[in-house]
Formats: structure tokens, sequence, C-alpha cells
């Protein structure tokens, strides 16, 4: 018997379609997709991806029960079926903030629960600190704060030790008087029309050294889509975007600055001990400054929502809310 009570690890719900999909006009020339399943009447959850520019997928519908939940899946502006494709224009968490809010008031809800891993529980945390009252709970994985210190675990002096094959092929892309600052290399190559015939090449390396760190065990399906084209040249444009611009945010410390905000919000933090891309101590930190938070930290994981501990996780804390 596992220390929580359960003998075995909990798996995803059924595959389920949606019953409706849309693309949301939210001004600035993009429309984002949306859609919903399972129960019309039942508990609205959103689902907040991660990245940013890592888009949505059919399986994540399944971390919830289709009869007690409304789900509702969105693909941030630019990735995914959103459209204009890879765009960076009118792209900074204040637009993503206020395209959720949009969809909210657009599908007649007044209070959600969101569900958010690594960039989406940034994203999820900082819609909160901004609308706390239309917020039901929280459900929160692999915890990143958009803090300068975790750009440099992943980016500089932290996660590379641990995977120093990818960490080389990764920084050795860009000439050795670049690399330290190689979110500022890959951007420049990732947006300056000087590099466009390069540009896809340069933005599926990006995307490998995430894929290629994500799991505790070496997952090589997760490694061939992180360069399928399409999907690459969105996430690595966005998420150098953001990184580059330090997520848009006011100051490095804000999401715990304003952690008081939500106070009295029922709030889960599932963290991967192993997880190499957004280090525990993010989400200990996280705990710290929202104590009526409850932090289980999964003893045998890395980063992945897939991972079977962390999807048990996941599903227990959504069929307990």
């Amino acid at each position: 018997m596992r220390a929580d009570g359960t003998t075995s690890l909990r798996t995803l719900y059924p595959a389920l379609q949606p019953f409706r999909k849309e693309w949301l006009s939210v001004g600035d020339g993009h429309k984002i997709y949306v859609e919903q399943s399972g129960n019309p009447n039942g508990l609205p959850v959103l689902f907040v991806h991660g990245g940013p520019g890592g888009g949505t997928s059919p399986i994540q519908r399944r971390f919830f029960n289709p009869n007690k939940y409304r789900i509702i899946l969105f693909d941030q502006r630019g990735c995914g079926q959103s459209k204009p494709h890879a765009s960076l224009d009118y792209n900074t968490t204040a637009h993503l903030i206020s395209d959720m809010e949009q969809i909210r008031v657009h599908i007649g809800v007044d209070r959600w629960m969101l569900f958010g891993g690594s960039w989406g529980s940034t994203l999820s945390l900082l819609y909160a600190e901004t609308h706390p009252n239309r917020v039901h709970s929280l459900v929160l994985r692999g915890i990143f704060l958009m803090r300068q210190r975790e750009l440099d675990w992943f980016y500089k002096d932290g996660t590379g030790r641990i995977f120093p094959e990818a960490w080389s092929r990764f920084i050795g892309m860009v000439p050795e008087g670049e690399r330290e600052d190689i979110v500022a290399a890959y951007y420049h190559r990732l947006t300056d029309p000087a590099f466009e015939d390069t540009r896809l090449r340069f933005a599926k390396e990006w995307s490998l050294w995430e894929g290629s760190t994500v799991t505790l065990v070496p997952d090589e399906e997760q490694r061939a889509h992180s360069v399928d084209p399409v999907f690459a040249l969105a996430f690595a444009r966005i998420e150098a975007h953001y990184f580059h611009n330090k997520g848009f945010l006011e100051t490095d410390n804000q999401i715990l600055r304003d952690a008081g905000k939500l106070i009295g919000v029922p709030t889960t933090i599932i963290q991967g001990r192993y997880d190499s891309i957004c280090p525990p101590s993010a989400a200990w930190d996280l705990s710290k400054a929202m104590p009526w938070a409850k932090l289980k930290m999964v003893p045998v994981a890395g980063h992945s929502a897939f991972e079977p501990a962390i999807q048990h996780e996941l599903i227990c804390a959504t069929d307990a809310a």
C-alpha cells in the first residue's frame, strides 16, 4: 500500500470529445482556440498550458472526471491552434491574463478552478492574483515563479550539469562569446529577420533542450514531439520572447509578493522531487508564501505532468476538489 493509502497509481480518464470548439477574437488581430468538454453543468476548470507557447492537446482533457467537470482548454496567443501562428505581436503576460478573463466572461462562468503546470502555474497564479474573486481553487504543478534565479538554473548553471550532453548541443549552436546569455543569443536568432533562413533550426534546438530534460526517465516520444516544426517554431519563439523580457512582470518577486491576495483560495501544489526544469525550491518558496496551500512533493518524478506519480497526484487532486 502506498503512503497515501492507495494501492495503485491513478490513470487518466477515458478519451472524450469536446462539445464545443471555437476561435475567440481577443483583439490585436489574435484569435485564440477554446474548447469545452465534459459536463456542461459541471465545475468549470481551465487547463492553463505551459511554455509559454506549448499549446494544448486532447490528452489534457483526461485529468478530469468528465461527469464532474466542465473542462475548458485554450491555446495561448500564437501557439497551438490559435492564430496567427508563432506571433509575438501584442503577446505579453498582461494580454494572456486578459484573454483568460475574456474566455470566462464569454462562456458565462462566474468562478473556475485553474489547473496549470510549469509556465501554466505562473500564469494561473498571476491571473488569480489579478482576479482572486473569480478563482474557485488552484491545482498547480512544477512551479515556475518567473524569477531570474529559475531562468539561470535552466539557461545558465543548473540543469546543464545534470544533462551535460544536451546542454553542450544546445549552447554549441551559438558562438562562444554569446553563451553567457544563451536566452538573448537564441532570442536574437528566433526573431531577427536576418536569421529567417535558419530560424526553424534554432527553434528545434531550443525546443529539444527542454524536451530532453522534461522527464526523470528519458522519453524519446517527447523528444520527437519537441522538434515537430509547427510546434517548435511557436514554442521557441514565444518562450524566448517571454524569458528575454523576464515574463513582462513588474518585479522579479511579483508572484510571491502578491500571494497574500489568494488567502482563502484552496490551493494544491504538486512538485516532482527531481524536476530538472523547475527546481523544487520554487514550490517550497510558494508554499511558504501561501501557508494554507497543500504541498505534495512527489518522491520519484521529474517535471512532466504525465510521469506516473505526478499524473496520479494530479488526478487525486482534481477528484478531491
